[in-house]
């Protein structure tokens, strides 16, 4: 359950996911990832040319500043890491339960959340934007390829992602290996 708890900093030095736009014109792909606090690419210059790319269709502008969810996120990630901490220290198996049971609500609260801004990112297009085609959306995929004109846009967890579904699973099997526990005694 120490791993579990901890296993969610991983956030803090890798991205939780990794979108990647491959085209003929980039054929080793454009990778924008996603971190706790932030947005960024391979190079410096990957947001603003995504950006560039995204003004042609219509799509908002890719900016830190527009996700309030990357302010608060890091302060979530540690209060799991306390609160999983504070349930190996009490050690009760219900509260390792409990802890496991909220990560993964806030998990998938976290991935919806993620899931609407791609929706809005593909749906709300500018009327002025150059390439205009009727009835065509531009959001990628929250998991997995899904081709945008030219573009194969390519959406995976990232380590950090891994991280968090790892740290889920451990939380799981200490869960269950604690109850067997004090159920023989």
């Amino acid at each position: 359950m120490v791993i579990a708890a901890l296993l969610p900093l991983v956030l803090f030095v890798s991205p939780m996911w990794r979108i990647t736009l491959e085209a003929p014109q980039y054929p080793k792909g454009i990778n924008m990832y996603i971190w706790i606090n932030d947005i960024t690419g391979d190079e410096p210059s990957t947001i603003q040319n995504i950006n560039i790319l995204n003004h042609y269709v219509g799509m908002q502008y890719i900016e830190k500043e527009m996700f309030p969810e990357l302010t608060y996120f890091p302060y979530v990630t540690l209060a799991i890491v306390g609160l999983g901490l504070l349930a190996v220290f009490i050690k009760n198996p219900n509260l390792y339960l409990a802890w496991v049971i909220l990560f993964v609500i806030l998990g998938a609260l976290g991935i919806y959340d993620f899931y609407l801004w791609l929706y809005d990112y593909g749906h709300n297009l500018s009327d002025i934007a150059p390439i205009k085609v009727p009835g065509q959306a531009y959001q990628p995929p929250l998991i997995g390829s899904k081709m945008l004109l030219n573009f194969n846009a390519i959406s995976w967890p990232y380590w950090g992602g891994v991280a968090v579904g790892l740290s889920m699973l451990m939380g799981s099997v200490a869960f269950l290996k604690a109850r067997k526990k004090t159920t023989l005694k």
